[in-house]
């Protein structure tokens, strides 16, 4: 990505994958591995990031909407705190609304308000995103 992008479409995902993830500090603290897409309209609402080296290695979803496209990579409107101590995810297997509404809760996202408002009036362990790889 060599100048500031939009957020990636369904399309334009792969091309956001293995590009660098800088936290609200402007420090480096992982790479992007992939997207989750919501279940239902297919465009990309989690970006998954790996954090760590090696075998302290987690995987992350962000909120795709606190995140903006820059030349390095991308940059994530959370603190890198926020982001090492985030829930963990397996990008291989989808979310359920369960477990997005604690995401959401964990980076500040209350249930009227963007995607938890999306996902809190569905029902009880829907799946609610699907992995999108790169």
């Amino acid at each position: 990505m060599a100048e500031a992008a939009a957020l990636p479409t369904r399309e334009g995902a792969p091309a956001w994958v293995g590009a660098e993830l800088t936290d609200l500090e402007g420090k480096g603290v992982g790479r992007i591995e992939g997207f989750f897409a919501d279940a239902g309209g297919g465009q990309p609402v989690w970006l998954v990031a790996r954090l760590g080296r090696r075998r302290s290695t987690r995987m992350i979803a962000v909120p795709l909407r606190e995140c903006a496209g820059a030349p390095f990579g991308a940059w994530v409107a959370q603190p890198g705190e926020a982001l090492r101590t985030a829930p963990v995810v397996d990008p291989a297997r989808p979310l359920r609304r369960e477990h997005e509404l604690a995401i959401c809760s964990h980076f500040g996202i209350g249930e009227a308000v963007g995607r938890a408002a999306e996902v809190a009036g569905r029902g009880e362990g829907e799946v609610t995103a699907l992995p999108l790889g790169g």
